[in-house]
């Protein structure tokens, strides 16, 4: 008898997850960090390790952004999104995660922001001693028109019409980023200011789109 060929299953969109009303008496579940997923001590839900932040308590019992993931002791793992940090630190939700009281920054989602900013700002350096970024309108256009592009890098600040007109028909198929301003990305390549900018797919490339999703889930601002 013929087997019936198996149908690849769709996966559905799922909304953004919600923020526990009170996520200190949300289940506390011992999971040891393995696996790609990881489990939000504020929303509850299991995300990608990439769309996430990962805390850890250090000696003098202060809570430690871990942007790299690999700070020795256990992980308090977030969603990389303002408003759960801003619960987080006025529910109790790092106390109930690390099993005893701890110190939170005043200035903590701040620092995390100034803390990606440099990260995103390093790798663009890397890229462009590498040989694997380029900036100006003609040149990074070349390597979108090779297929030569792991990600674009444009200034939030940029002209919205231009910024589109750079990214032409393509513009739907690229990832896009605007983590710097004009300015800050004209410091890493040497000019007064500069708009567009293409790394070259790779390592680094990922680490910007990553790094760059953060940075803008903590700077967006969640409707009332």
């Amino acid at each position: 008898m013929a087997k019936t060929p198996l149908r690849p299953v769709k996966r559905r969109r799922t909304a953004t997850p919600e923020i526990d009303p009170d996520p200190v008496a949300a289940a506390d579940e011992d999971e040891r960090e393995t696996g790609p997923l990881r489990r939000c001590a504020v929303t509850r839900v299991r995300l990608p390790k990439d769309e996430m932040i990962r805390f850890v308590v250090g000696p003098d019992r202060q809570i430690v952004p871990d942007l790299a993931a690999d700070l020795p002791g256990r992980g308090i793992w977030l969603s990389a999104r303002g408003d759960v940090l801003e619960v987080a630190c006025k529910k109790g939700a790092f106390a109930r995660a690390a099993r005893g009281q701890v110190v939170v920054p005043p200035d903590l989602v701040s620092s995390i922001t100034a803390a990606l900013l440099r990260r995103i700002a390093e790798t663009l350096g890397l890229a462009r001693r590498a040989g694997q970024a380029i900036s100006g309108f003609a040149k990074a256009r070349e390597w979108i028109a090779a297929g030569r592009v792991g990600v674009v890098v444009q200034a939030s600040d940029g002209s919205p019409d231009e910024r589109a007109r750079f990214l032409g028909a393509a513009g739907s198929k690229l990832s896009v980023v605007t983590p710097l301003d004009a300015a800050g990305l004209g410091a890493i390549f040497g000019r007064d200011h500069a708009v567009h900018v293409v790394v070259a797919p790779g390592r680094l490339a990922e680490r910007l789109r990553v790094e760059s999703a953060k940075l803008a889930g903590l700077l967006e601002v969640k409707p009332a």
